[in-house]
């Protein structure tokens, strides 16, 4: 051996435990080389783990390898195999490259001849060592943590909303950290309404200040930890388990539960989805003045903040405005115009008709008499606890849980189509009160969800704005909402396409939400002639 390179390595866990240092290492294997009159051809440090010969310096070292004119037999230095592979299987895969590229591994404390065919046996107790080190200590880590949150605790990295802290005893806890604490809350409650999809509520959260992923945001409404509960995972000999958390909860297991119930129905309400865009209100309405396009929207990273702009999908046009300017402009529009308070006569008449508050009462009631989830939770519970005790045979069990399982299965189902007539009941209820309510529209307008806010903008509908001034041009309504709406300081466009107000007006209101009122029609139309 006239020449080499020398190979160092250590992992952080390595130097914590066993004092291993990279300097020491160089330094023996310097000495060696001088000792032996081995020419240093160059030395690479590592801080990288060994389960695989994914390194960086690694890499570079077969890189220069492979640059290397030098044909003759090439070697790399070492101080003992685990600083090569703490893995039997990548290890040999390793010196089968090494091989094809002329050249030789070697531990200077773990020398082998690889001339003498018994060497390979020694080679194989080198290399099995770490690797067998390196499972023993992942076994002793993961039963570790098992101990750990069988006793309630959080031995991982906190959730998104918590924190991890030291407390004064020395102890390890997590608390909750805010704001992020709050918009998962938020979030979980929102989700549970059943009117919006996970990516609609996360788009929500992350406007309000949560940065989360899509995955994270995911796997946070599915933990158990956000209502004081620990999973245990699973192993050959125990089930799942959930253990009650020494942390302080964000949510009660009522609002988990109903989230799970939601998530696993797949059921969840999508009536919403094209009205969900809460980013940019009136994206889809506005007209572009310079060219007669759609507007869209996006966001633009400043130097300091982040801005939201309608402009128009052609990039050399340069119809553009700033989203709060025509959003504050809309807004002051509507504080401009009320309900005419006459018309709660004819939405008492309207209420009549579908009868909305008798079937909110039914569903109430209906959701109230499905008493048997409870019951049938409560029997695969005992189940569980009787196949521990060794009470009941392992088929028996499987059998018995499936059959719960299916009678839970379609009582959700139950449930689910009851969540979806109070939600459809309770949006037929908003348009009714949009209608009658007699105030401002402006205040009804703020206090709404964004589908609410989405429909109140397809009643007063935004068209254009002016570019120079950056004003809204007047907003556009159908002729049966001008005959119930006042409106002053501003003017507004009638759309006079419908001569039968009445039936105009019933179309108007609930054609989209999938409605249509047709008793007392006769009355209506002669309620609108006299006023």
């Amino acid at each position: 051996m006239n020449s080499a390179y020398l190979y160092v390595r250590v992992s952080t866990d390595e130097q914590k435990r066993k004092g291993f240092s990279l300097i020491e290492q160089e330094d023996r294997l310097l000495k060696y080389c001088e000792m032996n009159q081995i020419k240093v051809r160059g030395i690479f440090r590592e801080d990288f783990s060994a389960k695989d010969f994914n390194r960086p310096e690694w890499k570079r070292l077969i890189k220069t390898i492979k640059r290397s004119k030098h044909h003759s037999q090439e070697n790399i230095l070492f101080i003992k195999w685990d600083r090569f592979s703490r893995s039997i299987e990548y290890a040999y895969q390793m010196m089968g490259i090494l091989r094809g590229l002329n050249t030789q591994a070697m531990a200077i404390d773990q020398p082998i001849d690889f001339e003498v065919p018994e060497s390979i046996v020694m080679l194989a107790v080198y290399l099995s060592i770490p690797e067998a080190e390196n499972n023993r200590r992942g076994k002793n880590t993961s039963d570790g943590m098992r101990r750990a949150r069988k006793m309630g605790r959080w031995p991982a990295k906190a959730p998104i909303g918590y924190m991890n802290q030291v407390a004064s005893d020395g102890k390890k806890i997590t608390i909750p950290k805010q704001p992020e604490a709050d918009y998962i809350r938020w979030s979980f409650t929102e989700y549970s309404s059943g009117k919006f999809t996970i990516s609609h509520v996360r788009r929500m959260a992350n406007l309000r200040g949560l940065r989360c992923s899509r995955n994270n945001f995911w796997k946070a409404l599915h933990n158990p930890f956000y209502c004081g509960l620990v999973s245990v995972p699973a192993t050959r000999t125990e089930e799942e388990e959930f253990v009650e958390g020494i942390h302080e909860p964000l949510i009660s297991e009522q609002l988990f539960r109903e989230v799970q119930s939601l998530i696993n129905s797949r059921r969840t309400r999508n009536t919403y989805k094209q009205k969900m865009k809460p980013v940019f209100l009136l994206r889809g309405y506005l007209i572009c003045p310079l060219c007669g396009r759609r507007l869209t929207g996006s966001i633009s990273t400043g130097r300091n903040a982040k801005y939201r702009y309608y402009h128009c999908s052609v990039s050399k046009c340069k119809g553009c405005v700033r989203a709060d300017i025509l959003e504050g402009e809309y807004e002051e529009r509507l504080k401009k115009m009320t309900i005419r308070p006459e018309v709660n006569e004819l939405l008492e008449l309207v209420l009549e008709d579908e009868n909305i508050l008798t079937v909110e009462r039914e569903c109430i009631n209906e959701k109230k008499n499905l008493k048997e989830i409870s019951e049938q939770e409560l029997l695969i519970s005992k189940l569980r606890r009787y196949f521990l005790d060794d009470k009941i045979e392992l088929d028996d069990f499987n059998d018995l849980k499936k059959e719960y399982k299916e009678v839970l299965d379609f009582l959700n189902e139950h449930l689910a189509l009851v969540n979806e007539r109070l939600i459809s009941n309770h949006t037929f209820k908003n348009v009714v009160e949009l209608m009658g309510w007699g105030g401002n529209v402006y205040e009804l307008y703020k206090n709404q969800d964004v589908a609410g806010k989405r429909y109140i903008i397809e009643l007063f509908t935004p068209t254009s704005f002016n570019p120079i001034t950056k004003e809204l041009n007047p907003l556009q309504i159908n002729q049966a909402l001008s005959m119930i709406t006042s409106y002053s300081g501003y003017s507004v466009v009638i759309d006079c396409q419908a001569t039968n107000f009445a039936t105009n007006l019933n179309q108007s209101l609930f054609r989209s939400k999938g409605f249509y009122c047709a008793g007392n029609k006769n009355f209506k139309e002669e309620w609108y002639r006299d006023k």
